[in-house]
C-alpha cells in the first residue's frame, strides 16, 4: 500500500467492498461529482490517475476491493493526513481490532473534498491510538459509510487485518445492516424487495438513480412496522450498499423518506387536528434525513464471533415515530 501523500491537487480514494469490479473511469467520476468520466480519461492519458502508486495502462482497468486511487486535478487541495479532534463519540463497543460507533447527524464519515476536518475520522483519531491503516490516511480503518445525516452504527477496524477481513465480509454480504425510517406513503405493500440497477443521475450528478437500463445492481428488502395516515414506519435491510441507496430506491417508488433535502418532498399541510395533521406537522418539525441505522452484525475479524449491535431511535426520529405511532389513539 502505498503512502498518503500531501502534495497539492491530489485527491486519494480506496475502493471499498461494494465498488470492487468497478471501472477506473467510473469510479473516479463516480466519487468525484464536479468529474466525468471524459476528464479521468484525459487526467488518465496525462499521467494524473494512479493504482497502488502505478499508473494503469487504460480507463477500464478493474479496481480490487482496498486499491488506493490518487487523482491530481489542478488547484484542488487534499485533505492529507488528518488531525486529532476532540469530537464526541458514543461508542457501542470496543476492543483491540474494531470500534463500534453511534454515529449521530451530522458528521460526515471521513474526510473528502469539502469536509477536510470535522469527521468521524479525525473523532476517531482523537479516542483511539491505533485505527487500522490500510484504508489510506483519509480512511484509516474505515470498513463501510452511511451519510451525514443518517444516525447509527458503524464498524471501524483498528489493525490492517481486521480492516481486510471485514471488507470481505462486506463484499460477501455475510453482514447484517437493517435500518428504521419513516417516509410517505401509507399504501406501501406491507413488505417487499426492490431490485434495480443503480448509478449517476444522467443530469445531476449529485444524485443517484434506480431508474436506468445500466449500473450496479442495487438491492434493498423493506418491511413495513407501522401504518399512519400519511407515513409509514419502516424496517429495511441491505444486499447492497450503494451510495444512497435506500433513500433512492424508496423515493423512485414514490415513497421518500422526511426531510430528505435530495431525494425527499414538500410537507403537505392539513387542517383540523387528526391523525394526518398531526403526522405531517411532526414531519415538518423533523431536523434532518429520518432514517438511522439500528441494527449491524458482522463476525468478529479475529475470534469469529458472530456479533450483534442495536442502536435505539436518536430524539429527534424518537419523536416523529411517537407521533406517527399516536395515530391509533
Amino acid at each position: 500500500m502505498p503512502a498518503a501523500t500531501d502534495d497539492p491537487g491530489t485527491i486519494t480514494l480506496v475502493v471499498a467492498p461494494d465498488d470492487a469490479g468497478e471501472r477506473l473511469d467510473r469510479f473516479v467520476a463516480g466519487r468525484l461529482a464536479d468529474t466525468s468520466r471524459s476528464q479521468v480519461q484525459r487526467a488518465l492519458e496525462e499521467g494524473r490517475v494512479t493504482v497502488n502508486g502505478a499508473v494503469p495502462s487504460k480507463a477500464g482497468a478493474t479496481l480490487s476491493v482496498g486499491d488506493v486511487v490518487s487523482y491530481v486535478v489542478a488547484g484542488a487541495r487534499p485533505a492529507g493526513p488528518h488531525a486529532a479532534e476532540a469530537i464526541p463519540l458514543s461508542v457501542v463497543y470496543a476492543d483491540a481490532h474494531v470500534v463500534v460507533v453511534d454515529k449521530p447527524a451530522g458528521l460526515v464519515v471521513h474526510p473528502a473534498p469539502g469536509h477536510a476536518s470535522g469527521t468521524l475520522v479525525n473523532a476517531l483519531r482523537w479516542h483511539f491510538e491505533r485505527l487500522g491503516e490500510g484504508g489510506g490516511a483519509e480512511r484509516p480503518g474505515i470498513v463501510h459509510r452511511i451519510d451525514k445525516d443518517t444516525t447509527g452504527l458503524l464498524v471501524v477496524a483498528r489493525t490492517e487485518r481486521a480492516l481486510e477481513r471485514l471488507q470481505a465480509q462486506f463484499a460477501a454480504r455475510t453482514t447484517h445492516r437493517r435500518y428504521r425510517a419513516v417516509a410517505f406513503g401509507p399504501k406501501l405493500d406491507d413488505e417487499g424487495t426492490i431490485a434495480t440497477l443503480y448509478g449517476r443521475h444522467p443530469r445531476d450528478r449529485k444524485r443517484f438513480t434506480s431508474k436506468t437500463d445500466r449500473g450496479r445492481n442495487a438491492v434493498t428488502h423493506w418491511a413495513v412496522r407501522h401504518r399512519g395516515e400519511a407515513l409509514v414506519l419502516l424496517e429495511l435491510r441491505l444486499e447492497t450498499g450503494r451510495t444512497h441507496q435506500i433513500r433512492v430506491h424508496l423515493a423512485d417508488r414514490g415513497h421518500p423518506i422526511v426531510a430528505d433535502p435530495i431525494y425527499g418532498k414538500p410537507v403537505p399541510r392539513a387542517s383540523g387536528a387528526g391523525a394526518m395533521a398531526r403526522e405531517l406537522a411532526a414531519a415538518r418539525r423533523m431536523p434532518r434525513l429520518a432514517l438511522h441505522a439500528a441494527e449491524l452484525g458482522f463476525d468478529h475479524p479475529e475470534t469469529g464471533e458472530r456479533l450483534v449491535f442495536t442502536a435505539p431511535d436518536p430524539p429527534d426520529l424518537a419523536a416523529l415515530v411517537e407521533a406517527l405511532m399516536g395515530s391509533d389513539e
